[in-house]
């Protein structure tokens, strides 16, 4: 079983040519809106890879908050214990350039107020893996990481969008799961080696837990007992990124959730992020157990 902690958007997105410069207005050539967050995203990615799950978060009593919880609801992952708080469903801006590379202001709203005790004891255990992002309020974050690792929960953290974090907070993951900015981010926080293949290392020795860098169409690299592994990233022709790395992320959840090796979750992981990237919008591009399982193979 997977509890996904974390943030429920809509993500209203423009396409352009290329991303705008500060101070600069462009004409678009598209628009539309999507359901999106990384909460949500990350829950579908684990349902559609084939797991059980539990999405706990919060959203407005507003016209968005529905968009926002229906390809969730359709594909069956569990949304009993989303709450509905009077604030502002939570919303992404993003632009998409030609290049299909993006830049998004995200505005918290309702998930400001999602709760880490809206997770209650019994969904946690050994049997449980706990999946957070940092779109929440940290303090949250940190609060329900603990109580999970009192648990005997896994818990997986995708620390964007980067953020000063805790020491305390790194004692009581298992995985964490940054892209390359992020790692150099915290890195340079923490006065560590820089670069992804030193993070990933340094790490695993410093808090006793594994780390994935992902580094775009490069791949990824993380850490293991062995040494680090380096994952090249399959060709695919790229529509746009959105929802790639939160792709990622549920579908190496979902792998370690029905014990597949760490290895095998991270080729899923990179495969699912690669099909990601074939589709337009967050949600809708994220793929199936099905095909991750044939692309992972290739890997």
């Amino acid at each position: 079983m997977i509890v996904v902690f974390g943030s429920i958007n809509v993500d209203l997105i423009a396409s352009v040519v290329r991303l705008p410069e500060a101070g600069e207005t462009l004409t678009g050539h598209s628009f539309s809106m999507s359901a999106g967050g990384k909460g949500a995203n990350q829950a579908l990615a684990a349902r559609r890879a084939g797991a059980r799950v539990a999405l706990y978060g919060a959203v407005g009593r507003d016209a968005f908050a529905e968009p926002a919880l229906a390809l969730l609801r359709n594909d069956g992952v569990n949304l009993e214990n989303v709450r509905s708080v009077d604030a502002a469903t939570g919303v992404a801006l993003i632009h998409v350039d030609a290049r299909g590379e993006n830049a998004i202001t995200v505005i918290a709203g309702a998930n400001a107020r999602a709760e880490a005790g809206q997770v209650p004891n019994e969904a946690l255990g050994p049997a449980s893996i706990v999946v957070m992002q940092l779109e929440t309020a940290q303090d949250e974050v940190a609060a329900l990481a603990r109580r999970a690792r009192a648990h005997g929960s896994r818990v997986i953290l995708n620390a964007a969008p980067v953020a000063v974090l805790t020491l305390d907070l790194f004692r009581n993951i298992d995985v964490l799961v940054v892209n390359e900015s992020e790692a150099q981010a915290l890195a340079d926080a923490f006065h560590m080696a820089p670069g992804p293949k030193s993070f990933v290392v340094e790490f695993r020795a410093r808090f006793n837990a594994d780390a994935i860098v992902s580094l775009g169409s490069r791949g990824l690299v993380a850490s293991s007992p062995d040494g680090p592994i380096d994952l090249a990233s399959p060709a695919v022709r790229v529509v746009d990124t959105i929802g790639a790395g939160d792709a990622l992320v549920g579908a190496a959840a979902a792998a370690l959730d029905r014990s597949a090796s760490w290895t095998r979750a991270l080729q899923e992981g990179i495969a699912a992020g690669a099909l990601a990237c074939t589709r337009a919008g967050a949600q809708a591009s994220l793929p199936y157990q099905q095909e991750i399982s044939r692309l992972a193979d290739t890997i």
